[in-house]
């Protein structure tokens, strides 16, 4: 039980890597900080569970070399991010083409680059040479791609976030990019990337997506997900995190527990995913949602080994319910054990009855290997898994919703951990402005007797 007399500067609601990185930075500036968690354990949506020594993610976002926030949050120093292969295999035709701008791209002998990658990208052995054509077209079509990644990755995001608003789909239209570049490239990329395979998105969000994936490479944390809380809590000070902790209500100046009572504060930040947050803060907007499922197989067949290294493999033809793919155990050999081999797959929007055999029947075709003695290790479905983006969509929404009662989470900026470490970020120059203290008015005050972890 919390004592009565005890005040902390700022609760946090939520120890998702929001409210876990937003506390580092209060934290930092010398505001005592207390992060209550209703589960059991921290990282939201950013977990990873284990099974027979693998680990598995149960949403696994893309992250990004170039996400700002990454080198920015504190407490994520440590952090080692493990990448794909430049750019990423696309399947078409049944054949496997490689497609994507390297990092830095912005010149005629970069596009041209990308060109040659293209022309000579390994083609699969079950079509005739010559019968299908890249799947972004021609190479006057590749060449301009190119330059197109390199002009996004160079122009700044203030500017990109300027433009007109439309969905995506019909901003790549009114630009005048070509049907096949859009369906053999830009959309199974933007799906994989936005979890939006309609590309209903805000075409601003679209913008930054293929900013930042022009500018950077494709990567996931080392050990999975939920490194990226594990760090975050672990470099707060003792007690800072407590889970198992319901917060029932919320006001300017406290927060009231199911367990522990009502606890008095300067402020409060609702970390939490966006549907909780708006049943503490009533008037909030709950967004849509894009539901996700994530298939993991394992195998001893080395042929999905060797057959896409450690490429992100996308399905151009959208032939089955599987978006993107990899052999994440070449990326990250930490997430199987020694001799074995983890693929997962990404299944976008409601799954199919027997989605474990859909994925298989969809895999065999683009690994071009049997998939019948593949072992399933986990399906994690997850109805809720990224807030959609449809315009208009206010990529900073506001954090201070009062003087003392603060939001953030991916909801107020992107669907992205890059959006969730950014409003945390915000949430908490707005926090330390409105309390206008270099540090804890409370440095006189005994220890805290905080709720115990569960």
């Amino acid at each position: 039980m919390l004592e009565p007399a005890y005040q902390v500067d700022v609760v946090i609601v939520g120890a998702g890597i929001a409210g876990l990185s937003a506390a580092h930075r209060l934290t930092s500036a010398g505001v005592t900080t207390a992060v209550l968690e209703a589960a059991p354990c921290a990282g939201g949506r950013m977990s990873t569970e284990k099974v027979d020594g693998f680990r598995l993610d149960r949403i696994g976002q893309l992250l990004s070399t170039s996400y700002p926030e990454l080198r920015l949050t504190p407490g994520l120093g440590s952090l080692a991010l493990r990448r794909f292969a430049p750019g990423v295999l696309l399947h078409r035709d049944g054949r496997t083409h490689r497609a994507g701008a390297p990092a830095g791209m912005g010149s005629t002998r970069s596009a041209l680059h990308v060109v040659r990658a293209l022309a000579s990208a390994p083609r699969g052995s079950s079509t005739a040479p010559g019968r299908a054509a890249a799947p972004v077209g021609g190479a006057v079509d590749q060449a301009r791609l190119g330059t197109a990644l390199g002009r996004i990755a160079a122009t700044p995001v203030e500017r990109l976030l300027s433009r007109p608003e439309l969905p995506a789909a019909q901003a790549l239209a009114a630009r005048g990019v070509p049907a096949r570049t859009t369906e053999g490239f830009l959309r199974p990329l933007l799906a994989a990337l936005l979890c939006d395979p309609e590309l209903t998105t805000s075409s601003r969000c679209a913008d930054l997506a293929l900013h930042f994936f022009a500018s950077g490479r494709l990567c996931v944390p080392e050990g999975g997900a939920e490194v990226v809380p594990e760090l975050l809590a672990r470099a707060l000070p003792p007690g800072t995190v407590r889970t198992g902790v319901r917060v029932t209500s919320v006001s300017t100046t406290s927060v009231t527990t199911a367990e522990h009572g009502v606890i008095r504060c300067r402020a409060v930040l609702v970390a939490t995913d966006a549907r909780a947050a708006a049943g503490l803060l009533p008037g909030l907007r709950v967004p849509d949602f894009h539901p996700l499922t994530v298939v993991h197989h394992t195998t001893d067949d080395p042929a999905a080994v060797l057959a896409t290294g450690t490429s992100l493999l996308l399905d151009a033809d959208r032939g089955g319910p599987v978006a993107h793919t990899a052999v994440l155990s070449n990326v990250d050999p930490s997430r199987a054990p020694a001799g074995r081999v983890l693929i997962s797959s990404t299944v976008l929007g409601t799954p199919p009855d027997g989605i474990d055999t859909a994925v298989r029947i969809h895999l065999s075709r683009l690994y071009g290997t049997s998939t019948r003695p593949w072992e399933t290790l986990a399906v994690h479905h997850t109805p809720e898994a990224v807030p959609a983006m449809r315009p208009p969509h206010d990529l900073r929404r506001p954090v201070r919703l009062l003087a003392g009662l603060y939001v953030c989470g991916d909801h107020r900026d992107t669907s992205t951990v890059q959006g969730a470490l950014h409003s945390a970020h915000r949430a908490a120059s707005a926090i330390l402005t409105d309390l206008g203290a270099a540090g804890s008015i409370h440095r006189a005050d005994p220890a805290p007797t905080l709720p115990k972890a569960a």
